[in-house]
C-alpha cells in the first residue's frame, strides 16, 4: 500500500526503527524535522517498521536553498553535495524517503562507533547521538570525544561534548548553541 507521503518500501529495506528501536525511530523522524527546517511533522509507524511521516505544519523546503554558510541544502537539513544541488525541487514523498534513508545510514555508523548507546535503558542517549550526528556527519561522530565517552561508559561527560559543536563556517551560531542544548537535554533524560 502506499500513502501520499511514502512509497511502499522495498524488500528487504532497512528501517530506521530496525536500527534504533521504534520509539527511537518516531522521535528521531519528528526530531530532525523540527531541528532542522522547524516543521511539526506526524510520524506513524507500521508493525514491519515502515514509517510514514505527515507534514502538519511550519515551512516545508521542497526547493533546494543555500543554509547558513552557503552549503546547498533540501528538505529537512540533507546536504549530500553528490545528490543537492541548486535549482532542484522535491516532492514530499521523496524528502520524506530521503530523510529516513540519511537517518538510517547515520544511526547505523553511531551503532558501528558507539555500541554502548544501543544498550536497553539507553534510548535517549542513542537519540541525541544519532540528532548529533545528523547535522555533523558520522565521520566527526566516530572520532569525537563524546563517542569515546560514551564507550568509557562516562555518560553524563559525554552529553556534556555535545555542546562544542556549535559552529558553522567557523563561527559560533545561536541557533546551533540552543540546538545543542536540547540534545543535550535529551541526552541526559535517564542518567
Amino acid at each position: 500500500m502506499t500513502t501520499p507521503n511514502k512509497p511502499a518500501p522495498r524488500a528487504g529495506k532497512l528501517t530506521l526503527a530496525a536500527v534504533v528501536g521504534p520509539l527511537a525511530a518516531i522521535a528521531l523522524l519528528t526530531l530532525t524535522p523540527a531541528e532542522e527546517s522547524g516543521r511539526k511533522v506526524n510520524v506513524q509507524l507500521a508493525p514491519d517498521g515502515t514509517a510514514t511521516v505527515r507534514h502538519v505544519s511550519g515551512k516545508q523546503y521542497l526547493r533546494v536553498y543555500l543554509d547558513a554558510v552557503g552549503v546547498p541544502t533540501a528538505c529537512d537539513g540533507l546536504t549530500d553535495r553528490q545528490k543537492i544541488k541548486l535549482g532542484m525541487a522535491f516532492t514530499e514523498a521523496q524528502c520524506v524517503d530521503m530523510l529516513e534513508a540519511a537517518l538510517v545510514e547515520y544511526a547505523v555508523q553511531v551503532k558501528r562507533c558507539t555500541p554502548a548507546i544501543f544498550a536497553p535503558g539507553t534510548e535517549n542517549q542513542r537519540i541525541a547521538a544519532v540528532l548529533l550526528t545528523y547535522n555533523i556527519g558520522w565521520p566527526r561522530w566516530c572520532n569525537s570525544t563524546a563517542d569515546r565517552l560514551f564507550d568509557a561508559g562516562k555518560f553524563r561527560q559525554a552529553c556534556d561534548w555535545f555542546l562544542p559543536w556549535n559552529k558553522a563556517g567557523g563561527r559560533v551560531l545561536r541557533g546551533l548553541v540552543a540546538r545543542r542544548d536540547r540534545e543535550r537535554a535529551i541526552c541526559l533524560k535517564g542518567l
